[in-house]
C-alpha cells in the first residue's frame, strides 16, 4: 500500500507518523514544497523574537527522524490530481501513483491587489524565507507598517514589538481581530496596543505603497506613513487550486466527511485546506488552527490504514496574547438567531466577558483579561453542556462560569455515558 501525503506541515507529519505506527510495512511519501526540514509556521514569531533558532521551528528535532520512519521526503508542489488514475503530478516533473492520498497542502497568505505590493521591502510573514528577510529589516528603530490586525497579524505584532521597531498597524475592519472579537473586545485590544506604543488605524485601507527610500504608504484616511518594511498579514486561503480539474469536491476547502474522506474513496484531507462539519454551527467550515490539523490528520491516517475513526468535531477556539493582554474566542461568539447574550465589561481593570446562548447551552463567548475562565468556556461550548437554571444565573452574573460548569458538566457526562451504553 502506497500512501502519498501532500503537505509537510503539522497535519502531514502527524499523518505520516500515524500511518507508520499502524502500517509498518506500507510505503509513505511525504511531499513538501519548501527546502527546509518540516517546520511549524506558528513558531516563526518566536524566531523573530530571538527566543529560538531556526532549528527550534522544526516539527521533529532529530535529523534522521523521517529516514528512521522510512518516510520518503520529496521537495515539490502538487500541480494536478487525476483521481481516476490515482496519480498526482508534481512541479518537479514527477508523477506519483498512490493507493491512498492525503491532501494536507495547508494555506497561503493573501496578497491584496494594492499598487506597489510587489516592490522590495514588502513581505509576508509565512515562511522561514520570509522570516529571514524580516529579521534583516526589522532592526530596533526601524519603521514597520503591518497590513492586517487579525489573529495571525496580532501574533506577528507581538514579535515585531519585541524587536523594538516603530510599528504602525492598519486594519480595514472597525476593530482589531474582527473575525475573533466583538466591538468592545476588539476596541479594548486596540487601546491596549496603543498604550504600548503601537499606532493603530482601524476602518482604514492601504491604498498604495509608493516605491521610494523609505517606502511611503498611502492610507484611505489620508495619512502617509514612511516605512522601512511593510508586512502583509491580510489573511490566508486554502491551497486547493491544483484540484480545480479533479473529481474532488471543494467549497471553501476540500470537503470531507467525519472520517476526513473526500467524495472520492481513498482520498482524504486534513489541516488548513480541509473543510469539515462543525457540530456547533451545523455547517462545514475551514478552521485553520493547529489543534484541528492534528486531530484531522490522525483521523484521516487511521482510516487510510483501515481503522475506523471519526472526527469528534471542529474546534473553534482562539486564545491570543497581544503584548501581554490575553483574549479568547470560542464557538459562535457573534451569537445565534433567537439566542440570548450577556456582556460584562470593566475597562479600568481591562476585563471583558461576552456569553452567547442558544436555549440553555453556551454556544460562544469572548473574553479579554479573564484568563481563569478560558478552560471552562471551552468545556461548556465544545461539550454542549445543558445549563438548565444555571443559564439564568449566568445571564445575571457571567463570572459564575466555573460554578455553572462544575454543577452541570459532571452529572451530564454521567448521563451521556449511560445513553451511549444504551445505544450500543
Amino acid at each position: 500500500m502506497h500512501h502519498v501525503i501532500l503537505g509537510a506541515g503539522p497535519a502531514g507529519v502527524i499523518a505520516a507518523e500515524t500511518i507508520r505506527k499502524h502500517a509498518p510495512q506500507d510505503t509513505i511519501t511525504l511531499v513538501g514544497d519548501e527546502k527546509e526540514a518540516p517546520y511549524s509556521r506558528m513558531a516563526i514569531p518566536y524566531l523573530l523574537m530571538g527566543n529560538i533558532g531556526e532549528s527550534g521551528t522544526w516539527l521533529r528535532k532529530g535529523l534522521n527522524h523521517f529516514a528512521n520512519l522510512h518516510v520518503q521526503l520529496v521537495q515539490a508542489r502538487a500541480i494536478s490530481l487525476d483521481a481516476t488514475a490515482r496519480q498526482v503530478k508534481l512541479d518537479n516533473g514527477q508523477t506519483l501513483s498512490f493507493d491512498r492520498l492525503l491532501i494536507a497542502t495547508g494555506s497561503s497568505p493573501i496578497r491584496p491587489p494594492i499598487p506597489g505590493v510587489d516592490c522590495a521591502g514588502v513581505h509576508h510573514c509565512w515562511t522561514l524565507a520570509d522570516a529571514r528577510k524580516i529579521m534583516d529589516l526589522a532592526v530596533p528603530g526601524a519603521r514597520v507598517l503591518q497590513l492586517g490586525a487579525g489573529f495571525i497579524g496580532c501574533i506577528i505584532l507581538e514579535a515585531l514589538a519585541a524587536r523594538k521597531v516603530e510599528l504602525t498597524v492598519v486594519e480595514m475592519g472597525d476593530r482589531m481581530v474582527p473575525r475573533m472579537m466583538g466591538p468592545t473586545a476588539g476596541g479594548m485590544i486596540r487601546d491596549w496596543c496603543e498604550a504600548k506604543g503601537v499606532t493603530v488605524h482601524t476602518s482604514t485601507k492601504v491604498e498604495a505603497i509608493e516605491t521610494s527610500t523609505p517606502l511611503r504608504v498611502r492610507l484611505s484616511n489620508g495619512a502617509h506613513v514612511p516605512a522601512d518594511l511593510v508586512i502583509i498579514a491580510a489573511g490566508v486561503k486554502p491551497n486547493i487550486g491544483f484540484l480545480q480539474s479533479s473529481a474532488v469536491t471543494c467549497l471553501q476547502g476540500v470537503l470531507t466527511d467525519a472520517r476526513m474522506q473526500t467524495n472520492v474513496p481513498g482520498i482524504y484531507a486534513a489541516g488548513d485546506c480541509a473543510e469539515a462539519f462543525d457540530k456547533l454551527s451545523q455547517k462545514t467550515i475551514v478552521s485553520a488552527i493547529q489543534p484541528n490539523a492534528a486531530d484531522q490528520a490522525r483521523v484521516a491516517a487511521l482510516n487510510m490504514v483501515g481503522q475506523a475513526a471519526q472526527l469528534k468535531g471542529v474546534t473553534q477556539i482562539n486564545v491570543l496574547d497581544t503584548l501581554g493582554l490575553i483574549s479568547s474566542s470560542f464557538g459562535n461568539w457573534e451569537g445565534v438567531s433567537g439566542g440570548q447574550s450577556v456582556e460584562l465589561t470593566d475597562k479600568t481593570s481591562g476585563n471583558h466577558l461576552s456569553l452567547q446562548f442558544a436555549e440553555d447551552q453556551l454556544v460562544g463567548c469572548n473574553s479579554v483579561g479573564w484568563t481563569e475562565h478560558v478552560g471552562v468556556m471551552r468545556g461548556l461550548v465544545e461539550g454542549q453542556v445543558r445549563l438548565g437554571p444555571w443559564k439564568d444565573v449566568l445571564l445575571q452574573d457571567p463570572t459564575q462560569l466555573t460554578q455553572a460548569y462544575l454543577a452541570c458538566s459532571q452529572g451530564q457526562s454521567a448521563w451521556s455515558g449511560a445513553d451511549d451504553t444504551r445505544r450500543r
